[in-house]
């Protein structure tokens, strides 16, 4: 069994390596986005309640402990026949290859070599270790003493010589730890290869109508608070993707399809000749807890999505804009929104002033003020169809998900952490708050249940479209302390005290945070 396992790590391990080295799909990324695309409805709202943004390090590390579990198992048949074992490791890699082409950027060489590449490894490893466990006869004392009866030998020419126990087990121990630490490496070679390889550097063309950075009032210097605007290697992120796709923006495309008059298809330098805007827009994930992390601003530079559908020309009774991104993802919304709130909606292809990193998009993503993600922020987006809303049921909405996706009014604390302890007299209590297209009016806190709400201090807002930070100074008693938070939106709707799970539509109620003053 063990045997299977440090075979099963090898292989996996040098696996990585090679995709890693060759910017390809891995056993692992495509084991991980076959579990993504085939999980029940529940599954998404459990991992990112449980890992949160680290819940595609919980799947890859689950993966790669089912590919031991699968080793442990073949190997446990190599005590019948290492044949048939051997055969197993080769229907795993011919799988594994299948599964790797299902990544619309993989190509058939790649794919080959990398699973070739962790076949051969596994079985190499599997015969070698198998080999150790085989007695071997001390043949020059066999010969040495031919004609002598087996009763008259010495022990030594008869009996088997086994490798210890203690040393085969530190062996095998010591490659399925070689198998993790090159699973590692080459994840992090897999990430590092970058998103547009051999095309050069990303040249955006200045923002027809710039803004500036935050002005003074916009952001409270508090010890603790989230930033007003969010670092793009801090941001959130959360999709169905276990690594970012590579994607050359010099063979990128948009396509504009559906109930319209005409069928545009731009490319990316089309795109970045059309009038770009800059907005700070926060975003949020569905599946974000109250008090949770899964929220963001930040300033993205695109284009009006607007124009671009003025392009292709909207047909009357055309009720639903459908972003398609390049593995097929889908999302949803109401073309409705484009006239009302959401009307500054963007393809973008910048963020926070740097073209989007891989992983948030590159070359284009699209972002509807408002609206949830996973109705609206469509990653690597290559199609745009506009279609009815009763006609398409986009990805999370066959997974039983609202079909609208509203962002709801929401505040967090900051600072103080739970369980923190601060010294009495004077506590400073901050953070943030939103409701993207509405903006916010006023936050109010409740200290250990009082009768009463008092209103806190908030920051100049960036637009209606970004969240706020607020900030109060409260004198305390050393003791145990707990303080709640809500917020008022710009149309003077207080935040749903109502508790409820983030499914189908949003986590709702108060966040409330306890600590203790000395």
């Amino acid at each position: 069994m063990l045997v299977g396992v440090a075979s099963a790590a090898v292989a996996l391990g040098v696996g990585e390596i090679v995709a890693g080295l060759l910017g390809a799909t891995s056993a692992i990324a495509a084991v991980g986005a076959f579990v993504i695309a085939h999980q029940p409805s529940w599954g998404k709202d459990l991992m990112v309640s449980l890992f949160g943004t680290n819940d595609k390090l919980a799947l890859e590390i689950g993966v790669f402990i089912g590919g031991l579990l699968v080793g442990a198992i073949l190997g446990l048949i190599g005590r019948i026949d290492r044949r048939i074992s051997i055969l197993g490791f080769v229907v795993l890699g011919v799988l594994g290859f299948g599964l790797m082409l299902q990544d619309p950027l993989e190509d058939l060489t790649s794919a080959a070599v990398t699973a070739a590449s962790a076949v051969g490894a596994g079985v190499a490893m599997f015969q070698w270790l198998s080999s150790m466990l085989v007695p071997v006869v001390a043949t020059a004392l066999v010969v040495a003493t031919a004609g002598v009866s087996r009763a008259d030998r010495p022990i030594s020419a008869v009996a088997p010589v086994r490798m210890p126990r203690r040393s085969f087990i530190a062996i095998a121990g010591m490659f399925v730890a070689v198998g993790a630490v090159l699973s590692v490496i080459g994840r992090f070679i897999g990430a590092a290869v970058p998103a547009t390889p051999g095309t050069g550097p990303v040249a955006v063309p200045p923002a027809k109508e710039s803004i500036g950075p935050p002005p003074s009032g916009a952001e409270f210097d508090i010890p603790g608070i989230t930033p007003i605007v969010v670092a793009n290697e801090d941001f959130y992120q959360i999709d169905t993707r276990l690594g970012a796709p590579r994607i050359d923006q010099t063979t990128w495309s948009l396509r504009v399809h559906g109930m319209v008059n005409q069928e545009v298809t731009l490319s990316y330098d089309q795109l970045l000749a059309m009038p770009l805007v800059e907005r700070y827009v926060t975003i949020a994930c569905v599946s974000n807890e109250v008090g949770g992390h899964l929220v963001g601003n930040a300033k993205w530079t695109g284009v009006n999505l607007n124009s671009v559908l003025a392009m292709a020309g909207i047909q009357d009774g055309a009720t639903q804009v459908v972003g398609r991104a390049y593995d097929g993802w889908t999302s949803g919304f109401p073309t409705q929104h484009l006239s009302g709130a959401g009307k500054d909606a963007m393809i973008v292809v910048q963020m926070n002033g740097e073209p989007l990193p891989a992983r948030h998009g590159f070359p284009a993503r699209v972002i509807v003020p408002g609206l949830y993600g996973y109705v609206s922020a469509t990653k690597w987006v290559t199609e745009l169809e506009l279609t009815t809303l009763d006609a398409f049921d986009a990805y999370w909405i066959n997974l039983g998900w609202s079909k609208l996706g509203p962002i709801l009014t929401q505040s967090r604390i900051d600072t103080p952490r739970p369980g923190e302890g601060v010294s009495n007299g004077q506590v400073q209590i901050g953070g943030v708050a939103w409701a993207p297209t509405r903006g916010i009016s006023k936050v109010e806190i409740n200290v250990d249940d009082a009768g009463t709400w008092r209103e806190c201090q908030i920051s100049s807002p960036l637009s209606d479209y970004a969240w706020v930070q607020w900030q109060t100074t409260i004198g305390l008693s050393p003791g145990r302390h707990s303080v709640k938070v809500r917020a008022t939106d710009g149309t003077g709707t207080l935040q749903d005290s109502r508790v409820t799970p983030p499914a189908p539509d949003g986590a709702r109620g108060y966040h409330m945070v306890t600590f203790n003053t000395t």
